[in-house]
C-alpha cells in the first residue's frame, strides 16, 4: 500500500501541498475569513495547526492556485484577487538574543527585501508603517498575517523573566498600534498565539477586533474531526488494524481515548493533531503533544496556589479573557495552553465547565505534577511509583500500599513550604498560614495519586462533602480511603462508616474495607491506618 506522508512537523501550505503529505481540508473555514475585510484573532494551544491555517491563508492570497487544486475552496475562490501580504511569524524571531524591538527590525527588513522595497525608516513602528504603505501604492490592499504574536511574552512568565515580559509586552503594544494607523491601506488582519488573555493590553487600539476563539462556527477551524480521522487516515488506520489485530471500533476508541476531547464549544471536540499524527506513525499509545516542552511556569505557578485538581473548573469567556502579568489565572492559563478544555458550555451567560480533554493530557498532567511537587524526596519518576501501588492493591498487599505512601511522604521538608509561604506574601492579607499550606499540600498529593492511579486500576477520587476521599477497586476488594491531617485515624474511620460511603457498593459481591489514615505534621508521614472490613 502507497501511503501520503504523515505532515508532522510540517507548518506550510506549500510543503503539505506539494509533497505528497495528507492535507485535512480546513479551506472552508479559510474562505469564511479571507472573503470578509476585518480583524481576526484566534487563540489556541501549540502544536494545534496555527500555523499551518495562517500559511494557507498567504497562499490564498498571493493567488497560488495549483496549490488549492482538489480542495473545497477550489471553484469558490477568485483567483484573479490578489494582494500583498506581510507574514510574520513571531516563532522564528530572534528576541533572546537581539532583543525585541532589534528582531522586529530584522524581519520587517527582510520581508522588505523580498518584495524589492528599501525601507527608510528607522524604527521598527516606522518602517512597519512604511512597508504597509508602499505595498499598498504599488499592488493594493494589504494583508497582515501575525503568527504566535504572544510567544515573546510566553517566553518570560517565569518570575525571574516578568520584567522582560512586560517590556515585550510594551514594544507589542507599539508594534500593533501601527495597524490602527494603517487602517485605511489594510484587506484583512489575521493574528494567532496561544494566550487569548494578552490581547486586552496589546491590541487595545484595535477597536474592531475579532475574536473568534470561542465562537461555535469556528469551533473545528483546527484540530481534527472525527469524520476528518476516519477519512483522511483511513488508510492508515487499516494499517494499525491489521498489525494490532484490533476491529476498527476497538481502535478508533482506544485513539478517541487517547487523543481526542479538545473543544471550544462544549459540543464538538477535536483531536490534536501533534498527538495523533505521531501515534499514527509509531503506533504505540503514548504521551506526544504533552511532552514536547510542557511550559515550567504552569507548575511553578501551581506550586505557589497549592492547586493540583482541576477537573469541573468553573469559568466564564470573561475570565478566560483576564490578564495581569502580576497575577496569572492559573485557570486561565491551563484552558489557553491545551491543558484544560471546554466540557460544557452555556452560550446564554458564558459560563463553562471545564476538565482535562483526554488520558494523555490527564494522566501525563498527573505524572509531571506529582514528579515537579515532589523532587524533594523521591529517586524514581511518579509512573513508575504509580505502577508499585496498583501492583499492590492488586495483591491485596495493605502493607505495601501503606509502605509506598509513606515514602512518598517522608522526605517532605516542611521548612520549604514556610519559606515559600513568607516569600511569595507581599502584605498581611494575602498572608498563609504555613500549616494550612502544608496541609493542601499533603492532601493534593495524595490525591493526585490515587488519580493518576486510575490509569493502571480503577480508582476514583472524590472531593465534594459526603463521599470518601478515594475508591480503590480490585477483582475482589474495594477499599474506601478516607484521609486526616494531623487529626487521628479512628476519625477519619469514623467518618466512613458514619457517612455510610460502602452502602452503593454493597451488591458489588466483593470484600468492602474502610481504611482510616492520619498524616502526621511534624513527621510527614501517615502516622496510623485504621483497617478494618464494612458490614
Amino acid at each position: 500500500m502507497s501511503l501520503k506522508k504523515l505532515p508532522i512537523g510540517v507548518q506550510t501550505f506549500l510543503k503539505m501541498r506539494s509533497s505528497n503529505y495528507v492535507y485535512v481540508d480546513k479551506t472552508e473555514y479559510v474562505y469564511q475569513i479571507a472573503s470578509t475585510e476585518g480583524v481576526y484573532f484566534l487563540s489556541r494551544p501549540r502544536r494545534f495547526g496555527k500555523s499551518l491555517l495562517v500559511s494557507t491563508l498567504s497562499e490564498l492570497f498571493e493567488g497560488n492556485q495549483l496549490l488549492f487544486n482538489d480542495l473545497w475552496i477550489a471553484d469558490k475562490w477568485d483567483w484573479s484577487q490578489k494582494n500583498p501580504v506581510i507574514y510574520l511569524s513571531f516563532d522564528s524571531l530572534d528576541y533572546q538574543n537581539l532583543g525585541l524591538a532589534d528582531a522586529i527590525t530584522d524581519k520587517l527588513l527582510d520581508i522588505a527585501k523580498t518584495k524589492n522595497i528599501q525601507l527608510t525608516k528607522k524604527s521598527f513602528k516606522g518602517q512597519f508603517s512604511e512597508l504597509i504603505a508602499t505595498l499598498y501604492a504599488q499592488y493594493g490592499k494589504v494583508v497582515v498575517l501575525i503568527d504566535e504574536y504572544d510567544k515573546p511574552i510566553i517566553d518570560y512568565l517565569e518570575q525571574s523573566g516578568l520584567k522582560q515580559a512586560k517590556a515585550n509586552q510594551k514594544t507589542l503594544k507599539a508594534f500593533y498600534s501601527v495597524l490602527k494607523s494603517s487602517e485605511k491601506y489594510l484587506r484583512l488582519i489575521f493574528i494567532t498565539g496561544v494566550s487569548k488573555f494578552s490581547k486586552v493590553s496589546i491590541f487595545s487600539d484595535l477597536n474592531h477586533l475579532q475574536d473568534i476563539t470561542l465562537i461555535r462556527k469556528f469551533a473545528n477551524i483546527v484540530g481534527y474531526t472525527q469524520h476528518e480521522l476516519e477519512f483522511y487516515f483511513e488508510d492508515y488506520i487499516e494499517l494499525l488494524m491489521r498489525q494490532r489485530q484490533i476491529d476498527q471500533a476497538s481502535l478508533l476508541g482506544r485513539i478517541k481515548e487517547w487523543y481526542n476531547g479538545f473543544s471550544w464549544d462544549g459540543i464538538h471536540t477535536l483531536y490534536n493533531p501533534f498527538g495523533t499524527l505521531n501515534f499514527l506513525y509509531e503506533g504505540d499509545f503514548r504521551n506526544f503533544w504533552f511532552s514536547t516542552g510542557t511550559p515550567t511556569f504552569l507548575f511553578h505557578i501551581m506550586r505557589r496556589h497549592t492547586q493540583f485538581t482541576f477537573e469541573n473548573a468553573l469559568s466564564s469567556g470573561t475570565l478566560l479573557d483576564k490578564y495581569d502579568l502580576d497575577n496569572l489565572d492559573l485557570i486561565a492559563l491551563l484552558f489557553q495552553t491545551g491543558y484544560l478544555t471546554v466540557k460544557k458550555r452555556n452560550f446564554d451567560t458564558g459560563e463553562m465547565v471545564l476538565g482535562y480533554p483526554n488520558r494523555e493530557v490527564r494522566d501525563s498532567m498527573y505524572a509531571y505534577l506529582m514528579d515537579c511537587l515532589s523532587p524533594h524526596y523521591t529517586s524514581q519518576p511518579a509512573e513508575i511509583t504509580v505502577q508499585d501501588l496498583s501492583r499492590a492493591f492488586q495483591r491485596n498487599d495493605l502493607g505495601r500500599v501503606e509502605d509506598i505512601v509513606n515514602t512518598l511522604f517522608s522526605d517532605v521538608p516542611y521548612n520549604l513550604f514556610e519559606k515559600q509561604v513568607r516569600k511569595d506574601s507581599k502584605d498581611l492579607d494575602r498572608y498563609i498560614d504555613a500549616a494550612l499550606l502544608a496541609e493542601n499540600f499533603f492532601h493534593g498529593l495524595i490525591h493526585l495519586m490515587f488519580k493518576y492511579l486510575g490509569a493502571f486500576i480503577e480508582s476514583e477520587v472524590h472531593t465534594s462533602k459526603g463521599r470518601a476521599d478515594s475508591i480503590v477497586q480490585t477483582q475482589t476488594h474495594i477499599y474506601i480511603f478516607e484521609f486526616k491531617f494531623n487529626k487521628t485515624a479512628d476519625e477519619a474511620f469514623q467518618q466512613i462508616r458514619e457517612r455510610g460511603y460502602a452502602r452503593k457498593y454493597k451488591l458489588s459481591n466483593k470484600i468492602i474495607v474502610g481504611i482510616g489514615v492520619n498524616f502526621n505534621r511534624k513527621e510527614r508521614v501517615s502516622d496510623t491506618w485504621i483497617v478494618k472490613v464494612l458490614d
